[in-house]
């Protein structure tokens, strides 16, 4: 034991100049993350205004939400249909464009890249001044408009205040923009599939481009497909500032309630960091949960 103890500081010393290169990365996770997460779970046990000392309260918190509060209820509900719905469409949506710009010529591929990966890039607060024009309530509305001009429909639909309407429009948006780091990693994965090992499935019988996809380049992207797919379930969860700024908030009847939402009115309306926190814990725990199914299923080997 004492051997392999030694043996530890003696390789840790010996690739000391690599540890030195991840020491800022480290250094910015621990102040900006790790502590922060710690302290939110802390926090979460308490009764906490930012004014007063925290009291720690054991689960009262987390009884409180699942027993008493209607609105938390309410903001998984929508948090989980937004995700389960953006999620994988935007997984698929992104690997589907990823792939077919892939088969662009070079000349054109940075020209649509730019093009599919400009609105990610933008503030969802910045977006919504866009969005609200399409989606406006009145005839002048573009989509109102084009709708009204195509006989399609006979008055304006009002889509950021009916409520069976105002979740598809924020699906709409989030999908839009899920277009992001995912969609890069995407073509680079493509970018770096072996030629041969397309060539070789060629003259195993492979004769179609779904057999090559599936066969072939899917497996070989595991890594890009996995990275992909934590942050496509991370943003899918975080959805929240889009509905806020298209239909304000509160939204009409709480439809458009997310966990975020939810998480921020409390820590920043209310001042119950507390709260809040056992919020933000509850969202991490199922972001984390999803994360690790996507681990089992495309981690190496299904290993996680």
């Amino acid at each position: 034991m004492k051997k392999d103890h030694l043996g530890f500081f003696a390789r840790l010393y010996k690739d000391r100049v690599s540890y030195y290169f991840l020491l800022p990365f480290y250094i910015v996770f621990t102040i900006f993350i790790l502590i922060p997460a710690i302290l939110a779970i802390s926090l979460s046990f308490t009764n906490y205004n930012m004014l007063q000392q925290a009291q720690f309260v054991g689960f009262v918190n987390y009884l409180n939400l699942f027993v008493r509060d209607h609105q938390f209820v309410t903001s998984i509900k929508n948090t989980l249909f937004i995700a389960l719905v953006t999620g994988p469409a935007g997984f698929m949506i992104a690997y589907l464009f990823a792939y077919m710009i892939n088969t662009i010529g070079d000349r054109f591929r940075v020209f649509y890249v730019t093009v599919f990966y400009v609105p990610s890039m933008i503030s969802g607060v910045a977006m919504a001044v866009v969005w609200k024009v399409f989606f406006a309530n009145d005839s002048y509305g573009y989509l109102n408009s084009f709708l009204i001009d195509s006989g399609i429909i006979s008055e304006p639909l009002q889509w950021l205040q009916d409520v069976n309407l105002i979740v598809p429009v924020i699906v709409i948006i989030s999908l839009w923009m899920s277009l992001g780091i995912g969609f890069l990693s995407f073509l680079a994965g493509f970018q770096l599939v072996n030629k041969e090992l397309l060539e070789a499935g060629k003259m195993d019988g492979i004769s179609s481009r779904v057999q090559e996809l599936w066969y072939i380049i899917v497996p070989s992207m595991k890594p890009q497909l996995l990275f992909g797919a934590i942050l496509t379930i991370v943003g899918s969860f975080r959805v929240g500032d889009i509905g806020a700024a298209l239909v304000g908030f509160p939204s009409p009847n709480d439809v458009g309630l997310t966990l975020v939402l939810h998480m921020r009115d409390y820590a920043f309306i209310r001042y119950e960091l507390g709260y809040a926190c056992a919020v933000a814990v509850v969202l991490f725990l199922m972001i984390l949960g999803f994360s690790r199914w996507c681990f089992s299923v495309l981690g190496s080997n299904g290993e996680s």
